[in-house]
């Protein structure tokens, strides 16, 4: 799957995007494979209270099922004004 970083948590990857092939069954157990990856993902996703996700552009929690996702998207919230 495609896993899209955008903001804070792209400079803290180095990285807009990357193809991963994953067995993760939820967002959460993706993030734990990508924190075991090396220190830069560790602490990108340090605070997840501090992130939010969307699967296959649909917002949604860190519990969300991936079976059939074909992208990820990691970003801050959203302000506006």
């Amino acid at each position: 799957m495609d896993v899209l970083y955008f903001a804070w948590v792209r400079e803290r990857i180095g990285l807009p995007k990357e193809r991963v092939e994953t067995q993760a069954a939820t967002v959460a157990d993706l993030v734990e494979e990508l924190r075991a990856r090396e220190a830069r993902y560790a602490a990108a996703f340090a605070d997840l209270s501090a992130l939010r996700v969307a699967v296959d552009q649909k917002l949604t929690g860190f519990d969300a099922p991936l079976d059939g996702a074909r992208e990820v998207a990691f970003f801050p919230p959203m302000t506006g004004g």
